[in-house]
């Protein structure tokens, strides 16, 4: 009984303190050549580990190597830890380490704090800070180390918020867009058009437009790709080739809400960024935006305002910065030029880094990574609302887990709708080593059970097996109305490259000018709530079209498809204006008619041989008499202000109609709405 008892210390002490068991000759008699293959692989490794973190990945292979001959060497089984923790697969990290630190607690004075943060992306919260402690107990020097021992700090209560945060997970799904998109190699930072019909992304292919390697990372140079979505199908991604894609870096930054230009990164001068339009069914060679945006620093990436009037630019430049990484944005002049960048403040702005940022097409919601906001790890996504009464940014609102992990959560966006986001990330059942995924935001009528086995997030690269029971999330939906269609010859009906000027109404203010495609014709445009618009389309040689739309704040999101044909100007062609408003049974024009009466005059002042009808028109509510008698005073009111600005009389004939001429049934509001309306013909030209 004694020896068996004897016998059971001894194993359980081998078990506990295993013996390191170095590279040398003593442990290794019989097979001198795999000791010295072993070791030769460890010199192959150690040259990269030497290089820093951005080698280490490349260090992995002849360490494994080594270590499939002696797994018992601390400090093999210690490289081997960093080494993952600095690659895709960081949870391979683990047991290396924590087999380092058995095999030699002292194996090296930062163990602990590796080990640590190694727990932390496995979100094994309480095993990282104390690790963390441990660690810290190692300093001795606080004014030495301060800077260390402020970064631990904050990673300690990173873990604390993560602890919080997975307690409460919002409800979503994640779903790898397909291999259309995703390759076996990295594919990254999805931009997407506010109706997710186009998607721009960036890989690293063997195919890279210039062929190339870059040497720094043993990998193809970047190029950028890009696919179209028919139904909820996206066709398989094309190299977007020259002049988008050159023999250097280039990567997608900011895609333009109707999908016709975009932002582009490149490497040079520390980072810069490009812009490039579709031109018909070509992208433009790519232009390098001016100094106030670009600088000697790194100006990492962007995206425009639904309008196109801003950009928001994310740079490390130290001119009037809060951090080591700022969001700014630069709004357009007079002339179109890129003005003065402007820090978004301490808001938004942390004395850390900030990162990827994404404005929703309602213009007020901004997307943005941080380090420096509440975060479980490194940098997560949080959203800002501005509020343009105020001219402030709201609180900066973690976007929560599973879309938020312990690792960094960079370059997400949203599409108008505000359903789906999309972003990149690493896991084990992807295509390759980094895939793009769509997260489908659920509202509350379906309460269920997530699996998050599968963790998709943030390059986390080993399955983390966790059932959840999630919580309802109310979701609000977007309050903006995407108006978009083809705009073509009203007789030939071919494609029309025309101008889409965007007018607040009340303001009398064109707010935002856009151009169909020259190719196939098609515009978007993003129209925020809370405003009354006209909306106008012009072009040389045609009649101008114009539409309406009187949006309240509390509108949901809509999606607005308007197919528009011009016609010509030519003898009998006839138009609504859509945007001449009247007193409530009055003739009296109200001042948000101003900027459609100035397109009617500039009309008649560049074509001076025009002779015009103008009309009104009622709905059969109201005695006829009545009717006309209203609508001849309305159209009179109309020649009226067109004389006050300089129309000669004999060009100007009113007729008022009635109810006579209706477009539409008047058995419904919308029918009879229609029928309310001021048109104009041409007599002669």
């Amino acid at each position: 009984m004694k020896k068996i008892i004897t016998l059971l210390v001894l194993l359980f002490t081998v078990n506990v303190f295993a013996q390191n068991v170095e590279f040398e000759k003593e442990f290794f008699k019989d097979n001198k050549d795999g000791l010295k293959e072993a070791k030769r692989n460890i010199e192959i490794g150690d040259k990269f580990f030497e290089q820093g973190s951005v080698f280490y990945r490349q260090a992995l292979d002849p360490y494994l190597l080594a270590n499939k001959f002696n797994p018992n060497n601390a400090m093999l089984n210690y490289k081997i830890g960093k080494s993952y923790l600095y690659s895709n697969y960081k949870l391979k990290s683990i047991p290396f380490l924590e087999k380092a630190l058995q095999l030699n607690p002292a194996v090296d004075p930062q163990v602990h704090l590796v080990l640590a943060k190694a727990y932390h992306l496995d979100m094994q919260w309480d095993k990282s800070i104390e690790e963390f402690k441990l660690f810290e107990k190692t300093l001795t020097n606080y004014s030495e180390f301060k800077e260390l021992i402020e970064d631990i700090a904050k990673q300690k209560e990173e873990c604390l918020t993560g602890k919080e945060l997975i307690k409460n997970p919002i409800r979503v799904f994640i779903d790898n867009v397909g291999p259309e998109i995703n390759s076996q190699y990295p594919d990254y930072g999805p931009v997407i058009s506010a109706d997710e019909s186009v998607m721009l992304f960036t890989s690293r292919r063997p195919n890279t437009t210039g062929g190339g390697i870059d040497e720094n990372i043993n990998e193809p140079f970047e190029d950028i790709y890009i696919s179209t979505k028919k139904g909820d199908k996206w066709s398989p991604a094309l190299n977007m080739g020259k002049p988008i894609n050159t023999e250097d870096h280039d990567a997608n930054s900011g895609l333009s809400a109707d999908g016709q230009k975009f932002l582009i990164y490149i490497g040079k001068n520390q980072g810069d960024l490009l812009e490039s339009e579709l031109k018909g069914d070509s992208w433009s060679k790519p232009e390098k935006m001016n100094k106030n945006i670009n600088t000697d620093f790194h100006e990492s990436s962007a995206c425009y305002t639904p309008d196109g009037k801003a950009v928001y630019i994310v740079s490390d430049k130290p001119d009037g910065s809060l951090g080591s990484r700022d969001i700014y944005i630069s709004y357009k002049d007079e002339k179109g030029r890129w003005g003065k960048v402007l820090n978004l403040g301490t808001t938004i702005n942390t004395k850390y880094g900030e990162e990827g940022v994404f404005i929703h097409p309602d213009g007020k919601t901004l997307y943005f990574s941080s380090q420096g906001h509440k975060t479980m790890g490194g940098y997560d996504i949080f959203k800002s609302v501005y509020d343009d009464k105020t001219k402030t940014w709201s609180e900066p609102e973690n976007l929560g887990y599973p879309i938020n992990t312990p690792d960094d959560d960079v370059f997400f966006v949203v599409s108008a709708n505000s359903k789906h986001g999309y972003y990149s990330s690493f896991n084990a059942k992807g295509y390759g080593e980094k895939d793009i995924y769509m997260v489908t935001f659920l509202g509350p009528e379906k309460p269920m059970t997530l699996n998050n086995e599968d963790n998709l997030l943030a390059s986390i690269a080993a399955p983390v097996k966790e059932t959840v029971i999630a919580p309802i999330m109310l979701i609000k939906e977007a309050q903006l109305t995407i108006l978009k269609g083809v705009i073509t010859d009203d007789l030939t009906k071919k494609p029309l490259e025309a101008t889409i000027d965007i007018i607040d109404n009340q303001k009398n203010e064109v707010i935002a000018s856009f151009t169909s495609n020259s190719s196939t014709g098609k515009y978007l445009v993003s129209l925020p709530a809370g405003k009354n618009y006209g909306i106008a389309v012009k072009k040389e040689n045609y009649l101008f079209h114009s539409e309406n739309f009187d949006i309240p704040a509390i509108a949901a999101f809509q999606e607005v498809v308007k197919d528009v044909a011009l016609k010509n100007i030519a003898v009998g062609s006839k138009i609504i204006l859509k945007n001449i408003f009247f007193d409530f049974d009055k003739a009296t024009l109200r001042p948000e008619s101003t900027n459609e009466l100035e397109r009617l005059t500039k009309l008649l002042n560049d074509v001076p041989t025009l002779k015009i009808e103008i009309s009104g028109h009622t709905d059969s509510k109201g005695a006829d008499d009545y009717n006309k008698k209203l609508s001849n005073s309305r159209a009179k009111a109309v020649v009226d202000y067109l004389i006050t600005k300089g129309i000669s009389a004999d060009r100007l004939t009113s007729a008022g109609y009635g109810e006579e001429q209706a477009i539409a049934t008047n058995d419904t509001d919308e029918g009879r709405q229609l029928n309310r309306r001021t048109e104009f013909k041409i007599l002669s030209k």
